[in-house]
């Protein structure tokens, strides 16, 4: 009996010492535009996370990994040149999520963002699954075309060359496909692609 009790004193002694297994769950994919704003979230599990050093490290395409935030809390903290003034990292400890506020967003931080800890310093990093980020420009709305009609005047030569033109002006996107029809002959239909860079 005695024996027993010796065991079962020492596996509850144990029990404190066995760790849950650490997860960071991040979402998939977020999209962002230009000057706007984005929150990625990071749900913790298996670690007290008031206690925790987290860090957001993030991955541009076709480079390496880019340290931008260490975080323990709000006043034990830093932020990458790139990122700093634009970018807040937080915990809410009630919910365990580390959080990261992203604010005036640019095209050049599309990147997966990756959420990490280290539970004892010096450890190496445990890395969630990243979260894709793209900032993409905003599409502009389809606006239709303002059109004019320029009719050439009458000739009283059955032979003379007679051209009509129809003017699309003012509209989005700017390709556009018109189809002409002349009296009681057949529509012809055409297409024009813009005549406009690219950028305008």
């Amino acid at each position: 009996m005695m024996t027993s009790t010796i065991f079962l004193s020492l596996l509850l002694a144990l029990l404190p010492c066995v760790q849950s297994e650490i997860t960071l769950i991040q979402p998939e994919a977020e999209t962002g535009h230009p000057g706007g704003s984005l929150s990625l979230t990071c749900k913790t599990s298996g670690f007290n996370l008031g206690s925790s050093s987290m860090y957001w490290i993030r991955q541009v395409p076709g480079q390496g990994l880019e340290w931008i935030v260490y975080y323990y809390s709000s006043s034990s903290n830093n932020y990458a040149p790139a990122i700093k003034d634009r970018f807040t990292a937080s915990k809410d400890t009630s919910n365990n999520i580390f959080a990261l506020e992203m604010r005036s967003v640019k095209i050049d931080d599309t990147a997966i963002y990756y959420c990490a800890t280290s539970i004892r310093w010096g450890h190496k990093l445990i890395f969630g699954s990243g979260t894709k980020m793209d900032v993409v420009p905003r599409q502009k709305s389809i606006v239709k075309p303002k059109l004019s009609a320029f009719y050439p005047p009458k000739s009283s030569s059955k032979d003379a060359v007679q051209a009509a033109v129809c003017l699309a002006s003012d509209f989005f996107p700017k390709d556009i496909s018109l189809q002409l029809a002349f009296g009681d002959k057949p529509k012809a239909n055409v297409t024009r692609p813009s005549v406009l860079k690219p950028d305008e």
